[in-house]
Order: C-alpha cells, then sequence, then structure tokens
C-alpha cells in the first residue's frame, strides 16, 4: 500500500461525550475540548493509498499538550544556553582577576625586593661607619697607653729627681750640723736641681693636657660607636622585618603551585626532582674565601632567612620550568561549545573531551613536545599525539587536516591541524585527551590548573 502526503484540515466541531470510534469519554475531557473548541478547533490527518483513504483526528487537548511540550523543551533549551553563557563570562572575569592579583603580587614582591636592597646598602654602610669608628677608638686608646706610660716614665724620674734632692739636702744638713757654713753649699748642683725639677714639672703637665684630652676624646669615640650600634640595630631590625614579609610572600606564592600539581595527579617532589636533573650544571673557577669581620652572631637570624627566601624562589623558579613544560594551553582558541565531558557515557569509558566547533577550526598544541603520531587511528579518526616532558601525553581526535609530522618538534600555542568528523564521531569536534604515564587523565583539570595561576 503507497501512501500519499498528508494534510491538515479544519474539522467538524467535536460532539459531546464521543470519540474518534464513538465511544463515550469522561465528562472532564469533553468540557476541556469543548473550552479549546475556540482557541484549538480540531484537525485532521489524512492518509490516503491508492484505494483507501483514513484520517486521524487531533482533538484540541491533543494540540494543547504538544504545543505546551515544545513550548517547555524550547525554553529548556534558551534556559541551558544562558547558563552556558553565564558560565563562560563568569570564567573569563575570573581568569581576569586572577591575571590582575597576579600581577598586583608580583608587583609587591618587586617592591619589598627593593626595599629590602635598600636596606642592605643602609645596613652596610653603618657597618662602614662602626668599623672607622671602631678603628678610630683603637686609635685613641693607643694614645691614651702610650700618653700613661709616657706619665709613668716622667713619674719614675721625678721619684729619682725627688730622692737625689732629698740626698742632697739631707748632705748639706748633715754639712750644717758638722759646723760647716750653710754658704758652702754646691750653687751649681742646686740650680741642677732647680732645672731638673721644672723639666720635669713642665713635661707632667704637657702629659696630663695630653692625657685629658686623650680621654675626652675616647669618650666621644664611645659614645659615636654607641650611636652607630644604636643604628645598625634598627636597620637590621627593619631588615629583618622586610626578610620575613618577602618569606611570607614566596611561601604564599609557592602554595597555589603545588596544588597545580597535586589538582593533575602530580607529585610536587618528584617534579622539582625531575626538573632539578636536567638543571644540575655547575662550574667556574674556585678563589679562596676571606673570612667576613662583621658579627656573625648579629646577623644570623638575617642570614637563615634570606637562605630560607633564595630556596623558596629556586623551589618558585623550579615550578615555573615545570608549569612551561606542561600542556596547559586550551587546544581550541575560537569559540566552541562542551558536548561531553571526561568519564562514563553510554556504559563505556570517555577518556577525553568534546569540543564542538565548525569544520575546519584551528586546533592549536596544548604544550612544547615531539610529535609521535599523526595519521589516521581507528575512532580517532585523523589523530595527533604529542609527546611531552614529565611522562605526559596529548592526542587530538576526529580532525578534518594534519598540519604536522611524526618527529616534528612543536611548540605550545602552534596550529597543528583542523578541527573535523572523521572516526567515530556524530558531528564535527575535537576530542581532547591527557596522558600520565599512559594513564588517561580529566584534561580539566590541566585546564583548570592553567587559569588558576594566569
Amino acid at each position: 500500500m503507497r501512501l500519499t502526503p498528508f494534510k491538515l484540515e479544519p474539522g467538524r466541531p467535536i460532539q459531546p461525550g464521543r470519540d474518534v470510534g464513538g465511544h463515550d469519554l469522561p465528562n472532564v475531557t469533553n468540557r476541556l475540548n469543548a473550552s479549546l473548541e475556540r482557541i484549538l478547533p480540531e484537525k485532521r490527518l489524512f492518509l490516503r493509498s491508492d484505494d483507501h483513504s483514513r484520517f486521524v483526528r487531533l482533538r484540541p487537548l491533543t494540540q494543547l499538550v504538544g504545543i505546551s511540550g515544545i513550548t517547555l523543551a524550547f525554553g529548556w533549551t534558551l534556559v541551558a544556553s544562558s547558563v552556558l553563557a553565564i558560565d563562560a563570562i563568569s570564567a573569563g572575569s575570573s581568569r581576569g582577576g586572577i591575571a590582575s592579583t597576579q600581577t598586583a603580587f608580583e608587583q609587591r614582591l618587586t617592591e619589598l625586593s627593593q626595599e629590602r636592597d635598600a636596606r642592605a646598602a643602609e645596613a652596610l654602610a653603618a657597618q662602614n661607619r662602626f668599623a672607622v669608628a671602631l678603628e678610630q677608638v683603637s686609635q685613641m686608646q693607643s694614645q691614651l697607653l702610650a700618653s700613661e706610660e709616657k706619665r709613668r716614665e716622667l713619674e719614675a724620674g721625678l721619684d729619682v729627681v725627688q730622692s737625689t734632692l732629698r740626698s742632697a739636702i739631707s748632705d748639706r744638713n748633715d754639712t750644717v750640723a758638722d759646723g760647716a757654713p750653710a754658704g758652702d753649699a754646691d750653687p751649681a748642683r742646686d740650680q741642677e736641681v732647680a732645672a731638673a725639677l721644672d723639666i720635669l714639672t713642665g713635661e707632667l703637665r704637657q702629659t696630663a693636657d695630653e692625657r685629658a684630652t686623650a680621654v675626652q676624646q675616647a669618650e666621644e669615640a664611645r659614645r659615636a660607636v654607641e650611636e652607630l650600634s644604636l643604628e645598625r640595630d634598627q636597620i637590621l631590625a627593619r631588615n629583618d622585618e622586610i626578610l620575613t614579609q618577602l618569606e611570607n610572600a614566596v611561601s604564599v606564592s609557592v602554595k597555589p603551585l603545588d596544588d597545580v600539581f597535586r589538582s593533575v595527579g602530580m607529585n610536587p617532589e618528584d617534579v622539582l626532582d625531575t626538573i632539578r636533573e636536567g638543571y644540575s650544571g655547575q662550574g667556574g673557577p674556585l678563589t679562596p674565601m676571606g673570612r667576613s669581620t662583621r658579627g656573625d652572631a648579629a646577623l644570623t637570624n638575617s642570614e637563615t632567612k634570606a637562605n630560607q627566601i633564595i630556596v623558596t624562589l629556586d623551589q618558585m623558579n623550579t615550578y615555573r620550568i615545570a608549569m612551561e613544560k606542561l600542556p596547559l594551553a586550551m587546544p581550541v582558541k575560537d569559540s566552541f561549545r562542551y558536548t561531553s565531558g571526561f568519564g562514563r557515557r553510554w556504559g563505556r569509558a570517555h577518556e577525553g573531551i568534546d569540543m564542538a566547533a565548525p569544520v575546519g577550526t584551528p586546533i592549536h598544541a596544548t604544550g612544547d613536545g615531539i610529535v609521535t603520531h599523526a595519521g589516521r587511528q581507528g575512532a580517532y579518526g585523523n589523530l595527533i599525539k604529542i609527546q611531552h616532558e614529565l611522562g605526559v601525553e596529548t592526542r587530538y581526535g576526529h580532525l578534518s587536516r594534519i598540519r604536522v609530522k611524526v618527529g616534528q618538534r612543536v611548540s605550545q600555542g602552534e596550529r597543528i591541524g583542523d578541527m573535523g568528523n572523521t572516526g567515530r564521531s556524530t558531528g564535527p569536534h575535537l576530542h581532547y585527551e591527557v596522558r600520565m604515564k599512559g594513564r588517561a587523565v580529566d584534561p580539566m583539570s590541566f585546564i583548570k590548573a592553567a587559569s588558576n595561576v594566569q
């Protein structure tokens, strides 16, 4: 039996209480059909063959149900599209906020580094002034000791002269006592003793003046040393505060990087060890070390913090190198729509994510690596495999065109192919996979990790 195209025609008014077969219907249905008759008149669907003609009535209630279903489906489509659009806008805003926060943090870190360098220069200048003051104090102490020694020598000479004078006076008194006239005393000897006393008195007066001057200079130098010591302590305290801020800042910066590698299923310690093995070169001439004259006890705490900051900065730099080696970029930079996620689908494992866009949409490498496969492979259709460092591999399936060759080294962001509909596919899209040491992992973890460190 051959069927001809059907058409819808207005039907006769509905007879209350009767259906197509002439059976009685519930009163509620009849009343509903009667009330909807003005808005949705009855339609007839004709099915014609060569020798027969049949028709099916579409009651107003049936039409209302169909129209309601279509309206609900259309409304659901609008709501889902709005949610996806809002998510996309929110994701863009979040990435912009993270980028601005990262820029502000780097600027603050630079300011702290500059302030630390300035305080370190001030501390070095204070240390130099302190050393000069100590040298002056040492010289003054040497002069004071020399004047003290000279004073003791003069006092010893004075004692000798006084002893000689006492002996001369005693001899003269003895002579006078024996009956000799007082005028018989030796005038030349008296003059010699008087001259010696004058000389010793002058030397003693000069020595006393020099000693007083040296004491005053030593006191002034001591006060200068105390002021310099206080200034140095203040600079060291400020330097220690800056080092503490830097230590906290770099520690906070390392935490998100550590979380990034954990979120993609990688052990951060293993990653750091792997990177350090490839960046471990050393060399250069060795020269004897000079012994520092600075106070080690006062700088021990600052040096410890500085060393810790250096270690943390080295860790951050190592993380940066590792981040450059991971496939964190987006494979599709044009507009697209996520159509399937990672996990179970249709009762089987879906080991990647699907991104739908028109045929020919550019596909880009998500990280630096070497192409290990570029050709057709089963359900993948046209497939590209790229081997990255740290045991990570990415796959790009269902391509319409392959633009790279096996063994070619590609860079992050380089165009490697075009989106297509080859292999087992229901429409043009990209099947994107990430594998770690042969095991498939969720590519969204890498994409989210990239947005967290932008």
